[in-house]
């Protein structure tokens, strides 16, 4: 569960990026036209829509964040289902289509479905986590050859719309039950005086990522139970030193007391991570004391270290109840920040406002301590302290090609495409799976500079790059399934060079480790009569399938038995892998190219299940094919010997 809720808290990393900007742009919005919210000024209200853009739509951003983030391969058919898994409840859960459903007029429906829309975090949360569950399940499900177009990945949009039908009409039900229970707790404590108060903060920040908070909120800040705090607070109506008490004691946690808490955060980062840190921190915090929007910091730790989050809302809670208390009272229209603060002050019923400052270096002071405490008795996974080597990041060479040389090297000692299975990244470690560790060579990776490596299991080992390790995983996953070049162990990046003309002669490569046989002893007369041309064929000793020749992918069968390749002096190529395999649907074979792509010999084409191929009673014959002979000058292949993927077997010439 901490693996689960730490993938989350960066998965959300993502969209939680692009709130500050988002934040400055309403503030700064707000702070030019602060009474007509745009109507008064076209800068203003151009500011202000454009920050809306993010903040109006948060939960949609959480939703496809979330499914990207939190699928195995981080394919962007998860951003698709994550948006169709938030579109469903927003149409079905809608106050229009409830209205339409329960047959009754639209003002009539409970007014709890107000809340579901585009900023509903809960529900974003929801669909993403759907999302990306249903996308880990089937997107490599196979379907009968009549529905084999919407196999694999096409798959997992129209699995996760029904599962969030199903939800959706559950939330139906659900939904406004809780809100009523919420804005009738919310009446209940109005009464308890500065006690209340407390309480209100305490619950209103605990519940912001249901976005239920908005139930609270409706009851205080609005007219809903006769409060209407905020609206009477400007008008200068009510009593003096209670009116505002809903709104006073945000201000000294979100000018001084997150902002102090951000400071915490920094500081308990590992060395290494102390820069990236610095730059979400500092963004979060001035967007915090500068406009009062938190979201930026608050969902930065929210998931991966929950219990400083209720700490948060336990030190919010005190601060509203030490301000009600007192009677210092300040509003806002927007929110808790600075702009709205100074604002305020020429507010006639505002009482001893400038005390919340006061209150605000105390709460900075609290929450520094609290968290720095926090954190580090509980050791929570705030940002920054995710597991590293505690070793700087090393200087790379500069440069365009620092990153694909890195990778490059990386990848090479890593064993290339015939041990790596997999490439991901978190904020500063590339996370490898191989087949085996021990073919890893560790000196190699050491040797370009990297802060170190850790090898967790046979097949899972990490490098520590730095926080520039995304552009490393972005090449190193180039170089997993682009031109490659394989030879005894090392793997480099095949270049680009124009096609010169006249014969060309290229060497063939085994296709699979295992035994070289002519093409005429394949068990299948279409291929030993060469009614489809010369070739060889390998009887595998694995099932790891790899590019006889370099050349362009030009097909890949849909049931994936097949793949077909042209090289530059334009030989074609059928790599079929087994006999009458056709029949199995794709079932045994893993394909990693696709149509289109470039690649080098030697390069990892596919995988086989041979097991499941014999289970199925199909010969695993590895055939190749040159299938356009009028293309071919000479062609030799050396049978009988027991054929490596690194070593050359033959040689083709074209015309």
């Amino acid at each position: 569960m901490k693996a689960y809720m730490q993938r989350m808290g960066r998965s959300l990393m993502l969209p939680v990026a692009t709130l500050p900007v988002a934040a400055l742009f309403m503030g700064i919005g707000y702070w030019i036209d602060p009474s007509g919210w745009g109507g008064n000024n076209i800068l203003a209200a151009f500011l202000i829509k454009a920050g809306s853009t993010i903040l109006d739509n948060l939960g949609l951003l959480f939703a496809v964040g979330l499914a990207l983030g939190m699928s195995k391969d981080k394919d962007g058919s998860s951003a698709l289902a994550g948006l169709v898994a938030f579109l469903t409840p927003m149409t079905l859960v809608s106050s229009a289509s409830v209205a339409l459903f329960t047959k009754v007029d639209v003002e009539q429906v409970n007014i709890a479905f107000g809340a579901i829309n585009n900023k509903n975090v809960f529900i974003g949360i929801l669909a993403g986590l759907v999302a990306a569950a249903m996308y880990n399940r089937f997107s490599k499900v196979k379907l009968p050859m009549a529905l084999s177009f919407f196999s694999g990945k096409r798959a997992v949009p129209i699995v996760t719309a029904g599962v969030m039908t199903l939800i959706s009409a559950l939330l139906i039900f659900i939904w406004p039950p809780v809100y009523n229970t919420l804005v009738s707790f919310g009446e209940l404590i109005s009464g308890m005086g500065a006690v209340g108060a407390g309480l209100y903060g305490f619950f209103n920040r605990l519940l912001i990522p249901t976005g239920l908070h908005h139930a609270l909120n409706n009851v205080f800040w609005f007219n809903l139970a006769g409060i209407d705090d905020i609206g009477k607070f400007w008008a200068s109506e009510g009593t003096k030193g209670i009116t505002g008490m809903y709104q006073a004691g945000f201000f000294p946690v979100m000018m001084f007391g997150l902002p102090a808490g951000a400071l915490a955060i920094y500081q308990c980062a590992r060395p290494e991570k102390k820069k990236q840190t610095a730059s979400l921190m500092l963004a979060a915090a001035f967007a915090s004391f500068f406009t009062g929007v938190t979201e930026p910091l608050e969902f930065s730790f929210m998931f991966v270290a929950w219990p400083l989050y209720v700490v948060h809302a336990a030190l919010t809670g005190i601060s509203m109840f030490v301000a009600a208390l007192f009677h210092w009272t300040a509003g806002f229209n927007f929110s808790a920040g600075f702009i709205d603060f100074f604002l305020s002050l020429r507010v006639p019923i505002a009482n001893k406002p400038y005390m919340l400052i006061l209150l605000g270096l105390v709460m900075a002071v609290v929450y520094y301590v609290t968290f720095m405490f926090v954190i580090k008795k509980f050791n929570l996974m705030t940002p920054g302290r995710e597991e590293g080597t505690g070793e700087e990041t090393p200087d790379l060479a500069t440069g365009n090609d620092k990153f694909s040389a890195l990778a490059d090297s990386i990848y090479a000692a890593l064993g290339g495409a015939s041990n790596v299975t997999s490439i991901d990244n978190c904020t500063t470690r590339l996370r490898l799976q191989v087949k085996d560790t021990k073919q890893v060579d560790q000196s190699k990776i050491k040797a370009t500079g990297v802060p170190g490596l850790k090898v967790i299991d046979d097949q899972n080992i990490q490098v520590i790059v730095g926080t520039e390790v995304q552009f490393v995983a972005d090449e190193m996953s180039k170089l997993h399934g682009s031109p490659v070049s394989q030879s005894a162990g090392t793997v480099v990046v095949t270049e680009e060079i124009s096609k010169p003309e006249g014969p060309q002669t290229q060497d063939v490569y085994a296709v699979a480790t295992g035994k070289v046989i002519p093409i005429t002893e394949v068990g299948d007369e279409v291929f030993s009569q060469k009614m489809m041309g010369d070739g060889f064929a390998v009887i595998p000793e694995s099932g790891e399938i790899f590019a006889p020749v370099a050349g362009k992918v030009t097909s890949v069968f849909p049931t994936k038995h097949a793949i077909g390749l042209v090289t530059d002096s334009g030989i074609e190529v059928l790599v079929h892998m087994g006999i009458d395999t056709v029949q199995l649907n794709g079932e045994p074979f893993t394909v990693f190219v696709k149509e289109g792509q470039q690649v080098g010999r030697g390069q990892m084409l596919a995988k086989v299940n041979l097991a499941s191929l014999k289970a199925s009673g199909k010969e695993a014959d590895m055939i190749v094919v040159f299938t356009n002979p009028d293309k071919i000058d000479t062609f030799s292949v050396t049978t009988g010997q027991d054929g490596e993927v690194n070593e050359i077997i033959g040689t083709v010439t074209s015309k």
